[in-house]
Order: C-alpha cells, then sequence, then structure tokens
C-alpha cells in the first residue's frame, strides 16, 4: 500500500461551516469565519493584527509593499527557500541578497547578517525552516542597531516558539502559510501578522485593493475610494471557514504531528549513531511543531537513490528547495554574500519523510525499516 508524502487533514466540521457560511450569504472574505480565524491568531499566536491571505506568498507580498521598497534596495536573505520568499521583493525591484545558512538548523547564520548589510540593505527576512525558530534575538538586536525591518517567513512555523515567543510574532511582521502541506490547512490560504501598529492602517487599504473599504465596512466613511497601492489579498469566506475547523483542531494536531515526528526521531536514533544519516537538530529554546521530518544523507547520490528505491517501495519521500541563489531567477534578479557552502550540501543531502496526521504508527515503522534495508544495501555494496 502506498505512503504518500501528505495527506490533507479534515477535522470533520469543515464542510458544516462551508454550508454555513454559504447560508450567510458572505463568500468574498471579510465574514464571520475571516474573524474568528484573525482573532484566534492574535490571541493564539501572539500578534498585534493578524490579517488572512490568500497565500502565504500574498501575505509576504504584503509585507513588502508596507515596507516600501524601491528598485535597488536589498533584502538579505537565506538561499535555502522558497521561491516565494524572494519574489515578493523582487516584484518590488528590490534585490535579494543570499546568505549562508547553519549546519545544524538550516536556518538562516545569524553570524553572517551583519557583514552583508550594504547602505542599500532595507530588510531581513527569515525562514523558520521545519518549523524551527532562527535565532531572533541575535538578528533583532542586528535589525535595531542599523534601523532594519525584519520579516518573519513562518509558513512552516504556526504553533511554534523561540524562547517562549511564537515563530512570526517577533519581527516587524510574520507571514503564515495554511497551503495543505502545512499543519492547518485551507487548501491555499495565509496570514500576514503585522507586529507593529504602526503598519496596520496601511495594511487594510493595501489589502483592499488599495482602498479604505474596511472602514467603510465598519461605517466609519460613508464611501471608499482608492488611497494607495495594493492589491486583492483577501481569503475567500468559504476558505475561511474550512480553516476555522482546523483552528478550533489545531491543539489534537499539534499533538498528533509531534507524536509521529518523535516517534521517527527515536527510530532513526541508531541510524545516526551509525553515521548513516543526521536527525533534525532543535536548539535549547526552541519549540518545534511537527511540521516536517527530514534527514540528512551523506551525500547527494545516496539521497536521490534512497528517494528511488523508496519510491520502487511505494513510498513518496521528497528532497527540498533547489537553492535560490544557483536557480536562474537568483542568477538574474539576486547576489550572492559569501560562498554558500553549507546551504549546497545540505540541499544535497535532504530527505524529508512522511508525516501527516492519520499516518500510522506501523506505517512508519515500514518507512524507517525499508530506509534502513535500503541504507544498509548501500553501506554493503560500498
Amino acid at each position: 500500500m502506498k505512503i504518500p508524502f501528505n495527506k490533507p487533514y479534515l477535522t470533520g466540521k469543515e464542510l458544516p461551516y462551508i454550508a454555513d457560511a454559504h447560508s450567510r450569504g458572505v463568500l468574498s472574505g471579510e465574514g464571520i469565519y475571516t474573524g474568528k480565524c484573525q482573532k484566534w491568531i492574535e490571541g493564539q499566536l501572539n500578534s498585534t493584527k493578524a490579517f488572512l491571505t490568500h497565500s502565504g506568498t500574498a501575505a509576504l507580498e504584503m509585507a513588502a509593499l508596507l515596507i516600501d521598497l524601491t528598485p535597488g534596495e536589498e533584502v538579505i536573505m537565506p538561499s535555502f527557500a522558497f521561491p516565494s520568499t524572494a519574489n515578493a521583493f523582487v516584484l518590488r525591484g528590490a534585490v535579494p541578497v543570499f546568505v549562508d545558512i547553519r549546519e545544524d538548523t538550516l536556518n538562516l547564520d545569524e553570524r553572517l547578517i551583519e557583514t552583508a548589510i550594504t547602505p542599500r540593505t532595507k530588510a531581513i527576512c527569515v525562514v523558520h525552516y521545519a518549523g524551527i525558530g532562527c535565532e531572533m534575538d541575535s538578528i533583532m538586536h542586528i535589525a535595531d542597531r542599523y534601523r532594519l525591518t525584519v520579516i518573519e517567513d513562518a509558513a512552516h512555523g504556526v504553533m511554534a516558539s523561540y524562547h517562549g515567543r511564537c515563530l512570526g510574532s517577533m519581527g516587524h511582521f510574520g507571514a503564515y502559510s495554511f497551503h495543505e502541506t502545512k499543519n492547518l490547512i485551507c487548501g491555499e490560504g495565509g496570514a500576514l501578522l503585522i507586529n507593529d501598529p504602526v503598519f496596520i492602517e496601511k495594511a487594510e487599504i493595501i489589502r483592499e485593493k488599495g482602498t479604505d473599504r474596511s472602514r467603510f465596512f465598519r461605517g466609519e466613511i460613508d464611501e471608499y475610494c482608492w488611497r494607495d497601492m495594493g492589491s486583492s489579498f483577501l481569503l475567500g469566506e468559504l476558505s475561511a471557514a474550512f480553516l476555522w475547523a482546523q483552528m478550533e483542531a489545531a491543539d489534537v494536531i499539534l499533538r498528533d504531528r509531534m507524536a509521529l515526528w518523535e516517534t521517527y526521531q527515536v527510530m532513526l536514533d541508531g541510524f545516526e549513531k551509525e553515521n548513516l544519516l543526521r536527525r533534525p537538530v532543535v536548539p535549547k529554546g526552541c519549540r518545534h511543531n511537527g511540521h516536517t521530518y527530514f534527514v540528512l544523507m551523506p551525500d547527494r547520490e545516496t539521497r536521490d537513490k534512497v528517494i528511488f528505491k523508496l519510491k520502487e517501495q511505494k513510498i513518496h519521500a521528497l528532497s527540498h528547495y533547489v537553492p535560490l541563489h544557483s536557480a536562474p531567477a537568483g542568477l538574474r534578479f539576486g547576489k550572492t554574500h559569501g560562498k554558500l557552502t553549507i546551504t549546497a550540501d545540505m540541499a544535497g543531502r535532504i530527505l524529508r519523510l512522511p508525516l501527516w496526521v492519520g499516518l500510522q504508527p506501523g506505517q512508519v515503522a515500514r518507512v524507517v525499516i525499508t530506509l534502513e534495508s535500503v541504507l544498509r544495501s548501500f553501506k554493503k555494496r560500498g
């Protein structure tokens, strides 16, 4: 029987809530379910203000608009990231400056940020890979010293924390994703967290096609009009209804994902001791969310062969990002600070294993046993 890499989880309340949203006659966004989701994010994840968006990408694009980027300004970020992390700023004419990652967490190496800062630097965009927090204290200290804006790409980070603070709540902005591969889902969806109140009014205008439509619906003005640049960033109300069912079950989802993650971690302990692979590293003070379980193979050739052999056994395991600095668009739009040797090495060795709510312990055992068989067969040949 096939074990997929991901299988979207349903709580059972999604369709009734969608029907309820339809019965209320508001489908285009900003209905009762949008309000519920935004209040949940603000309350549970400690944000000053949260806006649902139609994707995590849209949340990052809103952040880029909010900081008034101009062509030629620079944004420091990791190369080991999804293209949306760079695209949001490239669309404004800014230049992504790619910095190497840490070998332990695969997050932006905070020790390299300061040397990448130039007079053109406007912001730092961090990525909390696999729901494991970046070293935000150091990063915020650097940003404060150089008066830079910090955007947290917390697409992986819902309900994860760094020294007791929720990922996405520490920078000036945080971006979440509710894509079907994430912990909480609605197919496509996201949220922008505004952690500095000075940006709230402008964010409302940008999100509503550059208009003051939100004030109109609150009864604060008699008519609304075009005020500034913007776009249509709202999440539809049907998707928000789906998402609310997920948020209601967030604690259960977190518990189940963490249990699966811990099962992998325990079962693969001996493999790491034999140097067959390396398991994830979670630094002290970081509380992850079981978003993904990855291992690092000895080299790219082994990783690629393992993926192929697992697929033969109907187990769908994946690599991850092609480093942005080496991709055609990265070469065209960005620039590299340093050699990024760790980024290239980790990207070539990473292997992500199936993890989703509903995955059974027996299936996890099958993944691990099959992985062991494949790795030992390679070792014998070697």
